[in-house]
């Protein structure tokens, strides 16, 4: 199958009628991850950005009380300051820094959001070392913040006086989340483009009622697609059809349209078509009667009786990507290459490599994951086995129908982690082995002693185990939930 895969043709682009909007104009400036939508003027007039005029450190007192409620977070009291005439939402302190780039640097979400109502530039540029509001959102590491910021039309090619963009910044301090939601922030104005006829076209190819769920789905870092499931069964819209079909074709239209536009995305365009392969398999379940895709989800969590892999899911991924309509995209070879030669059950897993191939080298490291849905820093356990990491207990639930088989065999690993390691110096016929266990046994036992003597801990205490504190861990449940 993946030896065939690219000896196929691909379908001609011509086959798609919908003009892209990057074909309008030469002279704008595209912004965001796919190039040539969210489209605006390569130079904007002074009169429009008030903040050039604005010198450093002119703060009225009220400008000045702000900042000081901003970090308080008092919300309420910061209202009533903006509410006053002579109160310059943009002003700027001895730094350069607004009142929104104070916000978003101390991780105060509602006060951004304050700041914005209020007509907070979120592109004001005049700190002293070239800083954004966006750069001080992900320096923060609050993606929630991050996300407000690109809402807001955060540009994110701006760089600083070091040439660093906000995405590098944040990569730099380590907040790869926030380089995933950079890297990855897809313009709501790209699908709102498909929720008005085009050309000929009667009705548009997308209800403006789906545009809202589906650019949440489309705005996920989470490329596990139980995820993805949960987040269409988490829309009573998406749960149709009808709807789910509209869907994954407008998914497909932007596919092809990164391929076909000027600066090539292969990036965005292999999303696009996973997130329609994923659309698509909810549709064939809910044609075939499951209507909230709960058969769907149970599928993709059965785990080998082995040990527990989740082939299916393995599976389905790996078809996905055999899929891709375009055999000759650099990146489609770099993921067969990285996927044909591994048994299903190995490392790296297609998950894995799509992951990174898509989000980054960073985006599964330094953190657990959510056995269930893939979500990133789960710090619940299963209470039985200790081993498998969930995001909440509904997550649990959802597994523990394929988990319940495996824990009992789970439970063993903890005690033997170290085992294996004894046994080996115990049966390993080396003299210098069992010369420098002996060496450091007798050390130990003298060590002991001499605390003891010395009027110290007891050698009772001395062999206690380690009383440190353990994470948060699932409620432990004797059947299914």
């Amino acid at each position: 199958m993946w030896a065939n895969l690219c000896k196929r043709k691909t379908s001609p682009a011509s086959c798609i009628k919908t003009p892209l909007p990057c074909e309008r104009s030469s002279k704008t400036r595209q912004i965001g991850l796919g190039k040539g939508f969210a489209i605006q003027p390569t130079s904007t007039p002074t009169s429009s950005k008030p903040w050039l005029r604005l010198k450093r450190g002119d703060l009225s007192a009220s400008e000045r009380a702000i900042l000081e409620l901003i970090s308080a977070g008092d919300v309420s009291e910061a209202e009533k300051l903006l509410a006053n005439q002579d109160m310059r939402v943009n002003c700027l302190d001895e730094f350069g820094m607004t009142p929104l780039m104070h916000a978003a640097y101390k991780g105060k979400a509602h006060m951004c959001q304050l700041l914005l109502r209020h007509g907070a530039d979120v592109n004001c540029n005049q700190h002293e070392y070239g800083y954004t509001a966006l750069m001080f959102a992900g320096l923060s590491g609050k993606s929630d913040i991050t996300t407000m910021m690109l809402d807001a039309g955060a540009e994110v090619d701006v760089v600083n006086s070091v040439g660093r963009t906000a995405a590098q910044m944040a990569a730099f301090v380590g907040q790869h989340d926030c380089v995933s939601v950079i890297n990855n922030f897809f313009p709501r104005a790209r699908l709102d483009y498909f929720t008005t006829p085009q050309g000929q076209d009667k009705e548009p190819k997308l209800p403006p009622k789906l545009a809202g769920p589906l650019h949440k789905i489309v705005m996920t870092t989470n490329l596990n697609p139980v995820k993805m499931v949960l987040l269409v069964q988490g829309s009573p819209l998406l749960l149709a059809a009808d709807a789910l079909e509209q869907c994954y074709g407008v998914m497909d239209l932007l596919c092809e349209q990164c391929l076909r536009q000027q600066d090539m995305n292969e990036v965005l365009a292999m999303k696009m078509h996973y997130i329609s392969c994923v659309l698509q398999r909810c549709l064939t379940h809910l044609r075939g009667c499951d209507d909230h895709l709960d058969a769907l989800v149970m599928s993709l969590l059965e785990g080998r009786d082995s040990d527990g892999f989740l082939q299916n899911q393995e599976k389905f991924i790996r078809e996905c990507i055999r899929k891709f309509p375009h055999c000759e995209a650099a990146l489609l070879q770099q993921l067969v290459k990285s996927i044909a030669p591994v048994e299903i059950g190995d490392d790296p897993t297609a998950f894995s490599v799509l992951t990174q191939a898509l989000m980054g080298q960073m985006a599964l490291v330094d953190a657990d994951f959510c056995f269930t849905c893939g979500e990133r820093g789960a710090k619940k356990r299963c209470s039985y086995c200790k081993s498998v990491t969930y995001c909440s207990v509904a997550c649990q639930r959802l597994h523990w129908f394929s988990h319940k088989k495996m824990c009992l065999a789970l439970q063993a690993p903890e005690a033997n982690h170290d085992t294996p390691r004894i046994k080996e110096l115990k049966d390993d016929e080396s003299d210098l082995v069992r010369e420098t266990a002996n060496f450091l046994q007798a050390l130990c036992v003298r060590a002991e002693e001499q605390v003891a003597a010395a009027g110290g801990c007891t050698a009772e205490l001395l062999g206690c185990p380690s009383t440190s504190a353990q994470g948060p861990v699932c409620e432990r449940e004797d059947q299914q939930p």
